[in-house]
């Protein structure tokens, strides 16, 4: 029976972020969602469970807040859950997320078949816990798939390159990054939604992972973007186009 776990992230939805005064970006009304690109992720595992068999467990890692997330998550076709939920893991760096992930996969998830990630968070989009997370359970790792099929004892994917398409094979287990092209996710419905508080969660906290460290990287501050227009025109003739150069090099944008 396959067992496949989908990591997932509770993040800020963008569409409530407003901008404060100056360059300040005000969160005081700010909704969470899942990242888009993770469900993707889930909703790949979710089918293949439903074709092949087995069962989804879906991981996510983040504070307190993350409560709410499980539950949306297991409202969308998962078996079971791992929440791994502390107040310090609010703000984690890529490198530490793929450490917990892999410490839990390890310890409280084993054995497993597949491992499937967005292709980045929302917030983020680092693109690189489902790399580390391979790199630390020593297994390989297919990124930016946008289709899967099986095969006897591996996965056969493709891969959206600049200007083709690849066709790569791994071996069980396998870590998977998939694009948001790979399906379209479900809308949980209401029935879907009260099953999901009844399904099993494992809950991890930072008292569960002694080697927990601080994130290597630290976000000093976060900033609304500023744009200057400064409305000059130009005449749509050889001479407005040598003004236009002209003005360019001024600012120092040509040379």
């Amino acid at each position: 029976m396959l067992h496949i776990i989908a990591c997932c992230k509770w993040v800020i939805d963008e569409v409530y972020i407003k901008r404060g005064r100056g360059e300040e970006i005000d969160f005081s009304s700010v909704d969470w969602k899942i990242s888009d690109y993770d469900r993707h992720a889930l909703e790949e595992a979710v089918r293949i469970k439903d074709s092949l068999g087995g069962k989804v467990t879906v991981l996510t890692v983040g504070a307190e807040n993350a409560v709410k997330g499980m539950k949306d998550m297991l409202s969308r076709g998962a078996d079971e859950g791992c929440l791994i939920k502390d107040e310090s893991f609010a703000r984690l760096d890529p490198a530490v997320t793929a450490d917990i992930i892999a410490h839990a996969v390890k310890s409280r998830l084993s054995p497993y078949d597949l491992i499937f990630f967005g292709d980045g968070s929302s917030d983020l989009y680092a693109r690189q816990v489902g790399p580390r997370v391979a790199a630390k359970l020593g297994i390989s790792c297919l990124t930016g798939v946008r289709k899967i099929a099986f095969k006897d004892g591996y996965v056969e994917a493709e891969r959206s390159l600049e200007r083709e398409i690849e066709i790569v094979q791994a071996p069980l287990p396998v870590a998977i990054t998939v694009l948001p092209e790979i399906n379209t996710p479900r809308i949980p419905g209401v029935k879907d939604t009260l099953l999901a508080s009844r399904k099993p969660v494992l809950n991890l906290s930072s008292c569960d992972f002694p080697d927990y460290t601080v994130p290597a990287v630290r976000t000093v501050a976060i900033k609304a973007v500023r744009l200057d227009r400064g409305c000059v025109f130009f005449e749509n003739n050889a001479g407005g186009i040598s003004s236009l150069v002209e003005e360019l090099k001024k600012k120092g944008i040509l040379s």
